[in-house]
């Protein structure tokens, strides 16, 4: 076997964009309490937004093979959804690196995904995390270091 990093060093830093999606079915009472703030363990969506930054930043800690790289945003976005009830989540992360940031927009989704379900559980026991996906990437010119 031949596991190994890439080698990126002869790629020059560019600005790197990417946005992913992911959801969580949640039971309809359990949605409205998130709304409302009246979950147990706090605030899920602030919760889960500070979660998925974190992640996004330890993404290279967490999958074996992933480069280390600058990240200089992170934004998460959340949207309540009634029929059929869930939280639908997008991330978007922007930096400048040799490599792309899709690795920390997907890791990022799941955690927050995680988050949410891991906050609510003691009351809902059916929830699903499911859809998470790369929505795009991009990479622009070459920026200097």
């Amino acid at each position: 076997m031949n596991t190994q990093m890439i080698d990126v060093s002869s790629k020059p830093s560019v600005i790197r964009e990417a946005i992913a999606a992911g959801e969580i079915q949640i039971a309809p009472q359990t949605l409205e309490r998130i709304r409302e703030n009246k979950i147990p363990k706090g605030q899920v969506l602030e919760v889960a937004r500070i979660a998925a930054i974190m992640a996004a930043k330890d993404t290279p800690r967490l999958i074996p093979l992933c480069h280390p790289i600058t990240i200089n945003t992170v934004k998460v976005d959340f949207a309540l959804q009634e029929q059929p009830s869930l939280v639908q989540i997008q991330v978007y992360v922007k930096g400048i690196d040799r490599t792309g940031v899709e690795m920390e927009a997907l890791t990022a989704t799941a955690a927050a995904a995680l988050t949410i379900y891991d906050m609510c559980k003691m009351l809902d026991k059916e929830m699903v995390i499911s859809q998470i996906r790369l929505l795009s990437k991009t990479k622009g010119e070459p920026h200097a270091d």
